[in-house]
């Protein structure tokens, strides 16, 4: 369980790191004109990702989850692989890539990266993640519940992307 417990620290310190460069991203777009819409969902959002890392170490522990090596090997696979996805969006995207729905008028679209093959292609690293975190340790219940309620979040999240990045005059930007 320790080296569970050390595997969740390190995703909050990821998310720690991601917030710092959101932060700094929020910034250059907001110099730039930038328009931020969606707030009221970030709260929820922030909320959800903050339940997941201790509903994985609170289930795992309480109900004394055992850690099954076929499904925690691979499930920490795909955890690895989606924080790989993540920063690969992070890098696609530069300085427009943030936690919040921030738009910079003038700027294209960006293709590039895993924006190539997916509109969303973050969305895909959090659902993957979000699964596989809490199924390293057996966490089936943190598992399925942060599934399903990222499922409702992530739609409201992509809504709200895809009209802000309408409202833009030309071909928008990818906030």
């Amino acid at each position: 369980m320790t080296w569970y417990t050390a595997l969740v620290l390190a995703v909050a310190v990821e998310r720690l790191a991601e917030l710092v460069v959101a932060r700094r991203n929020a910034r250059w777009s907001l110099s730039r004109g930038g328009v931020e819409t969606g707030r009221g969902h970030y709260p929820a959002m922030v909320a959800l990702h903050t339940a997941l890392l201790v509903g994985c170490l609170a289930e795992a522990r309480l109900a004394e989850r055992p850690f099954q090596p076929a499904l925690g090997w691979t499930m920490l696979a795909v955890v690895v692989a989606a924080q790989a996805l993540r920063w690969w969006c992070v890098r696609a995207l530069g300085p427009r890539w943030n936690t919040r729905v921030i738009v910079v008028a003038g700027l294209p679209r960006v293709t590039g990266g895993p924006y190539r093959w997916l509109s969303h292609p973050n969305y895909v690293a959090v659902a993957a993640e979000g699964l596989a975190l809490p199924l390293v340790h057996g966490a089936w219940v943190t598992a399925v519940v942060f599934t399903v309620l990222n499922a409702a979040l992530t739609a409201v999240r992509i809504r709200c992307e895809d009209d802000a990045l309408a409202r833009l005059p030309a071909a928008g930007a990818r906030a």
